[in-house]
């Protein structure tokens, strides 16, 4: 019984952890006008969230990656494709593909988010978009 509630107090505490790691993300996220990458989708009510994004570069193609337990612009993006992008002050108009098996597992190995940021994220799914130009 004491195992129990030593492997609870640990469990809830991660559980904390992980929840105030995405929150003070979420927070802290940069909002450098010159390097952020900032993702405008539509939500069913019609209104639009402004997201602040990693990005993934591969050669002349534009990857951006759910990483996070919150992603509801990941959802809303996949039933409104049609997004905007802002980078470096530019905004364009782009449709987002999911991708498929292959090219995620390509793109998640080279660029791994490595064990401890997986770990402070809670082991969150991961989910690549391609970024077509309009």
């Amino acid at each position: 019984m004491k195992a129990i509630k030593i492997f609870g107090i640990i469990l809830a505490a991660y559980i904390g952890l992980v929840l105030v790691f995405e929150s003070l993300l979420g927070y802290f996220q940069p909002a450098d006008p010159n390097g952020t990458l900032v993702i405008r989708t539509t939500g069913a009510d019609g209104s639009t969230n402004d997201r602040v994004l990693s990005r993934i570069d591969e050669g002349d193609q534009l990857y951006i990656a759910s990483n996070h337990w919150f992603r509801d612009w990941y959802h809303d993006t996949l039933a409104r494709p049609d997004v905007q992008v802002t980078y470096k002050g530019e905004v364009l108009n782009y449709l987002a593909i999911p991708v498929d098996d292959a090219e995620f597992k390509r793109l998640d190995t080279k660029y791994s988010r490595g064990p401890v940021f997986t770990t402070l994220m809670g082991f969150a799914p991961r989910y690549i978009l391609k970024m077509e130009p309009r």
